[in-house]
């Protein structure tokens, strides 16, 4: 018996899409961008992940902040996570910009760019590994598929509550 065809919720299609292909806005500000461009190269190769690095917001849905992130650079970091379409993720990168790091009782420095954003994965170490950012890109891919797994089963149980609710 042959199968011509394939039967799937589209919104499982999009989810295993977007899982799979990363367009992040890099937002390098101090020495951990060094290690993000560090991951890009073949040895680590973020392309096998479909990471694509954006210079757009518009053409992004991540935003990836590495380094050091300034009262004077917030505002600027705000209004590029405006402009980004949704759904966006933000993986934040380094101890800088997930705490304010060694800088963090100065009076210039952001203590932490959650305070700016919402951010999703945080990659610590100073400047953490591209190991370290790779694993973050992993881990933010499985809290997807999580995600879209218990979307999935909540639309499941709608649909058996509505078309068995007449029996009872």
């Amino acid at each position: 018996m042959r199968v011509d065809y394939l039967v799937t919720p589209v919104h499982s299609v999009v989810s295993w899409a977007r899982q799979g292909s990363f367009w992040p806005l890099t937002f390098g500000l101090a020495c951990c961008a060094v290690e993000m461009m560090h991951a890009t190269v073949s040895r680590y190769d973020f392309d096998r992940f479909g990471v694509i690095f954006r210079a757009s917001p518009r053409q992004s849905d991540m935003m990836l902040v590495a380094g050091t992130l300034t009262n004077k650079m917030a505002p600027g970091l705000r209004r590029l996570y405006d402009q980004m379409l949704d759904p966006k993720w933000v993986v934040s990168m380094g101890s800088c910009a997930n705490g304010g790091g060694y800088y963090h009782y100065s009076y210039s420095v952001v203590r932490g760019c959650n305070r700016i954003i919402p951010v999703d994965v945080y990659v610590p170490g100073c400047p953490p590994t591209a190991e370290a950012l790779l694993f973050g890109l992993i881990h933010l891919q499985k809290t997807l598929k999580k995600q879209s797994d218990e979307n999935e089963d909540d639309e499941k149980t709608k649909y058996f509550k509505k078309k068995y609710s007449t029996i009872w």
